[in-house]
């Protein structure tokens, strides 16, 4: 079974925390000191008994071992075929969060992270709900803000989740939802995909997992979840009341707006003995590529539509791993670097800057990047610039209500027309 504690179990480098820290800013505080260490903290000041972990998905390779995975491509293969591909998960009498059953959030140790944020936030969390005509479930990733005990304000953007909510509620119901944290890194990598509508984010997961994700059924709630899970939260997202939701540090690092979004009424709160609490750091590591993989992923399956070869496909770290890409191609002619930058814009609308260059620019170097804007990019031939087009509501810069921006793409690669002698790199033999 593929469990949170295995992966901690089995994982070589996770670095052990045994000072007493609090929930508040002091564990945020070590996971940003430490975002390349995947990090256990054994000492909760106000949840003796109880962990954290955090960093889980600190590094490519960390995805590659995850999805046994040699290449990005074949990182990027793996989550496309498995979510055209999906396999229905055994269904189990048993689950690890059947241990304890509370009916409030005290038990949980739900961090706050930063200054300003609007109070402690479950960022883990993977929602379950369920379509009320069709009974397809869909499972996804979104920030939990904590009202109080009883009480969670949730962030919806208008992707899959809000168009279950908005079926419940225009039947005149609340939706019932399961809310599961503390899971194997294989489901989060799933649940932060986003596959065709209709498509279970859990049987990605088990397709991923080579068929080694159970599920259990909760009556209460109608749902199945991963059995695995450390914590499972039923409740329901109530049909008529919303809160303000924030202020909240996004990927960008900077905080997002304040916004009007639904509460949740917690019901029944379940935990596995000795429980893990994963907490995603806001704008780290683990945040950036958990919610860029998959826009990776579709970005170099669409560009590979358009273009003979895609070498690499990096959202980058300066980019907030969402607003800026780099695409490593082989071109056939000088047109296909404006036909990858176009492509990726319309793969991932959030883009508001892409760069093309040449398979032996490293994309993980920015220096690299730098220096074939400055030796093969000519801003009056190579420069694209679009006006007013749908963005990402996370770029303050842009118009956040009217999701509108100016997007930029940079041909960076060398022209077919000039000597490709006079654009390689010397090498001293």
């Amino acid at each position: 079974m593929y469990s949170l504690k295995n992966f901690i179990d089995f994982h070589k480098d996770v670095m052990g925390i045994n000072d007493v820290l609090s929930v508040r800013y002091e564990i945020a505080r070590m996971l940003k000191k430490y975002q390349e260490r995947t990090l256990k903290f054994n000492k909760i000041k106000e949840y003796p008994g109880k962990y954290v972990v955090g960093n889980l998905i600190n590094s490519r390779d960390i995805i590659k071992y995850i999805l046994n995975a040699k290449s990005d491509v074949e990182v990027y293969s793996k989550i496309i075929n498995a979510c055209e591909h999906p396999l229905k998960p055994r269904e189990a009498n048993d689950a690890t969060f059947l241990y304890e059953k509370y009916d409030d959030l005290k038990n949980i140790p739900i961090l706050l992270h930063y200054e300003r944020d609007g109070g402690p936030y479950i960022t883990s969390s993977v929602v379950i709900a369920k379509d009320p005509e069709t009974g397809i479930q869909n499972a996804s990733i979104h920030r939990l803000m904590m009202i109080d005990e009883k009480h969670l304000t949730i962030r919806i953007v208008p992707r899959h989740l809000y168009r279950i909510y908005k079926k419940s509620k225009d039947r005149g119901e609340d939706l019932n939802v399961a809310i599961a944290i503390g899971l194997h890194p294989i489901i989060l990598i799933a649940a932060a995909a986003s596959p065709p509508y209709g498509v279970d984010e859990i049987y990605v997961a088990n397709k991923l997992s080579d068929n080694n994700i159970d599920v259990f059924y909760l009556e209460n709630s109608e749902l199945f979840v991963p059995t695995s899970a450390e914590i499972i939260i039923e409740g329901r997202v109530l049909k008529d009341k919303l809160a303000n939701e924030g202020p909240f540090v996004d990927i960008t690092g900077t905080y997002d707006i304040v916004r009007r979004q639904p509460i949740i009424e917690v019901k029944n709160v379940f935990m596995a003995e000795t429980p893990y609490y994963h907490a995603i750091l806001p704008a780290g590591i683990e945040h950036r590529l958990l919610m860029g993989l998959y826009r990776e992923a579709i970005i170099w399956r669409r560009v590979s539509e358009v273009v003979p070869h895609v070498k690499a496909v990096r959202l980058t770290t300066g980019g907030c791993g969402w607003l800026h890409c780099i695409i490593s191609i082989k071109k056939n002619n000088d047109g296909d670097p404006k036909n990858a930058i176009l492509t990726a814009f319309s793969a991932h609308p959030s883009l508001k800057m892409v760069i093309a260059v040449d398979e032996d620019i490293d994309v993980d170097d920015p220096n690299d990047v730098e220096w074939a804007i400055a030796t093969r990019f000519q801003a009056d031939e190579d420069l694209i610039i679009i006006r007013n087009c749908r963005g990402s509501s996370i770029d303050p810069s842009a118009d956040q209500h009217n999701l509108l921006t100016s997007k930029m793409g940079i041909d960076a690669t060398i022209p077919f027309k000039k000597d490709i002698t006079n654009f390689i790199k010397a090498k001293i033999p």
